[in-house]
């Protein structure tokens, strides 16, 4: 069995990197295991901010057809199987939301189906002018149900639901246009570009980027009531940290703050 994902950290980032490029990183059993696992280590990490690339000529195509064909012969037609493959999918996408640290996407090639979701859910993304980002199935006969979750959060409704029932693709700069994704590069510049914003993210406050992470993605998706509830809890609990403190006080004396946890 390959190794399917590669992990590497340099100072407050970790790269996660999808390494299976003759399946095209496709997100089958394996690769979702590989995934899962590298997103709970980094979670757990000193790491400040994660990065998600990948290996090959693509940067993800989804779920592999393969298998999910094979999940058929079983009696029930594969109704477990599939439900539990969804169940491990979801639960990656999950793990990115749920990780204290900022995940960003370095997409250097196709994204698709699934593919496309694990982009829409990372919290920020940078894309070479090559990429591609498309939720295709439809064409196959099979509606990107899942993928249709986070492509919701992400897009306006309608153009989510006409990408998902005309399985046409995007290309980066209507990705961009559109919030799928931060910036667009040149392929050359994507590793390095992707390392500036990661590095920026990385020098701030790591508790008020972990409280600020978890009340974005919650207030998101509740009433205007709840959320603003939500986010006074958030910014209270931010502002109870002696290092927030620190830091509005050295703004007040125009000096740097002497932050413990820097």
């Amino acid at each position: 069995m390959p190794q399917l994902v590669d992990v590497a950290s340099e100072g407050a980032v970790t790269t996660i990197t999808l390494d299976d490029p003759d399946r095209l990183n496709a997100l089958g059993t394996p690769m979702l295991e590989a995934l899962g696992g590298a997103l709970a280590e980094a979670a757990a990490s000193d790491a400040r901010v994660v990065v998600l690339a990948a290996r090959g000529r693509a940067f993800c195509a989804g779920h592999d057809l393969r298998e999910l064909q094979a999940m058929r012969q079983a009696e029930d037609g594969g109704r477990a199987a599939h439900e539990a493959l969804f169940d491990r999918c979801a639960g990656v996408m999950r793990a990115i939301r749920e990780a204290p640290q900022p995940v960003i996407a370095q997409v250097h090639g196709m994204a698709t189906a699934a593919g496309c979701q694990l982009v829409a859910t990372c919290d920020m993304a940078v894309a070479s002018e090559a990429a591609r980002f498309g939720v295709n199935g439809v064409d196959l006969g099979l509606f990107c149900s899942t993928p249709m979750v986070a492509l919701t959060r992400n897009l306006g409704r309608k153009r989510a639901f006409e990408l998902l029932a005309t399985g046409r693709f995007m290309d980066a700069g209507e990705a961009e246009a559109a919030g799928l994704v931060n910036h667009v590069v040149s392929a050359d510049a994507l590793e390095a570009e992707t390392r500036a914003l990661a590095e920026q993210v990385a020098s701030k406050l790591p508790a008020a980027v972990r409280i600020g992470k978890g009340a974005f993605h919650a207030q998101a998706e509740r009433p205007v009531a709840e959320a603003y509830a939500l986010a006074r809890d958030a910014i209270v609990a931010n502002l109870q940290d002696p290092d927030t403190a620190e830091g509005i006080q050295a703004f007040l004396e125009k000096r740097p703050p002497g932050w413990t946890r820097p």
